[in-house]
């Protein structure tokens, strides 16, 4: 678990937040292409925008609803599903928890694509005091940190077999 700051770069920490990522955007994915095939495509499938519109509402679609999840997750219980199942939890540099004024400004980068990729990038090539956050991060004043190790089991180790008799 690492809970400080370090001005060493954590791989470790990046690699398993990108993979947290790639988890709750296949669930906000689903629901977006939910909404957008029942509703969306039914109403725009005429005239011109049926050869590019859709493809334009669905980008737009997703990047709002990743806007949302991630703004009201990490506001109301601390990180997404993805940041939780691998120990994460979102709070503020101070430790506090994060308000959601905070959580949209930490999550506007989700909008579109290549925003939240230079957001990345920036976080990394960039030094800061903590080395846990993306750019966005730093503006908001929130950072991400491990409150247990990933892919651990918490459940309790069976008791040791009774002795054998004598």
């Amino acid at each position: 678990m690492s809970t400080g700051t370090s001005s060493q770069l954590d791989f470790n920490h990046w690699l398993l937040r990108l993979v947290a990522f790639i988890i709750d955007s296949i669930i906000v994915g689903i629901i977006a292409s939910i909404i957008y095939f029942f509703v969306i495509l039914s109403i725009l499938s005429g005239g011109l925008w049926f050869l590019w519109g859709p493809f334009i509402v669905l980008g737009l679609l997703l990047g709002l609803l990743e806007l949302l999840y991630f703004m009201f997750m990490d506001a109301s219980y601390g990180g997404t599903l993805g940041k939780r199942l691998l120990g994460f939890q979102v709070q503020m540099v101070d430790g506090g928890k994060v308000t959601f004024e905070k959580a949209f400004i930490r999550n506007m980068s989700k909008i579109f694509w290549l925003f939240l990729i230079l957001d990345w990038i920036l976080g990394v090539a960039i030094p800061g005091r903590d080395q846990r956050q993306k750019y966005t991060d730093r503006i908001a004043g929130t950072t991400v940190v491990a409150v247990r190790q990933a892919f651990v089991s918490t459940a309790t180790p069976p008791p040791p077999p009774p002795p054998p008799p004598a």
